[in-house]
């Protein structure tokens, strides 16, 4: 049964894979908007042959930068359905096989740690996106996490770069719920849905035997407000975005009591 509905899904999602680069071949997008558009309708159609639903609290920032926590390559996929947005990204995503190249034909603004001039690039590519009132979404924890806390230390460049931008800061966290069915399997979101160790196509062929996911996705009221010091020094920037990540965590942890029973 399991594996029949691993063959079914992949199947699935093949086909949307399939659909989505013909309709890339025949729109042709060229802007970044356009790109981000195709983008937000590739993640739709993903989710939804996955069977993985999702469901959004607080106001959804259409500007600016957009930070959350990062558990799983999923997060890029549900952050991607909310509405066309731009994606800050290590240059090692580029690099992954399939995704690395949906990632760049979204229009997705690339890092390279520890080397000259990614700063630069980086800031470069946030501005382009702030000044086609796209939303620019980034991880400051720099990587997928499955730690005991729900937000690990936050690395510091590209919240600097947005300040310097001047651009507002949003929070938002992620969080993920399996069905009863899966649960009774065993099954976790901090081992099947969350990204550690596992190679890319071992973890996607677990993840397409679940029965059904349910992502949360949570956002603040409003701009963080950071400190004068934040301006001034980006570890204290670094810490007062974690926080505020973590205040977001808090409210959908409280929330989240009622278990998702799954279709």
């Amino acid at each position: 049964m399991i594996l029949l509905r691993k063959l079914w899904r992949l199947v699935k999602v093949v086909c949307v894979f399939a659909a989505q680069l013909i309709k890339l071949a025949v729109i042709r997008p060229h802007t970044r908007p356009e790109r981000a558009a195709w983008m937000a309708g590739f993640c739709r159609a993903v989710l939804r042959a996955a069977n993985i639903s999702r469901s959004t609290h607080g106001p959804v920032p259409m500007q600016g930068a957009v930070i959350s926590n990062h558990l799983s390559y999923l997060d890029i996929v549900i952050h991607g359905a909310e509405r066309p947005c731009v994606f800050v990204s290590a240059i090692e995503t580029r690099r992954m096989p399939v995704i690395g190249w949906i990632s760049m034909m979204a229009g997705t603004v690339y890092v390279t740690r520890g080397q000259g001039g990614s700063a630069e690039k980086a800031a470069e590519g946030m501005a382009k996106g702030f000044r086609d009132g796209l939303p620019v979404v980034f991880f400051p924890e720099g990587g997928t996490f499955t730690g005991d806390e729900p937000v690990m230390a936050f690395h510091s460049g590209l919240l600097a770069q947005a300040l310097e931008a001047d651009a507002p800061v949003t929070a938002g966290f992620l969080r993920y719920e399996l069905s009863a069915e899966d649960r009774a399997r065993g099954k976790t979101p901090r081992q099947d849905v969350s990204w550690s160790t596992q190679t890319l196509l071992a973890h996607i062929w677990n993840l397409l035997g679940l029965r059904a996911i349910r992502a949360e996705l949570r956002f603040a009221e409003g701009p963080i407000e950071f400190s004068p010091t934040a301006y001034e020094d980006r570890k204290v920037a670094a810490a007062e975005a974690r926080e505020a990540v973590l205040a977001v965590s808090r409210l959908a942890l409280k929330d989240g009591g009622t278990q998702f029973a799954g279709t």
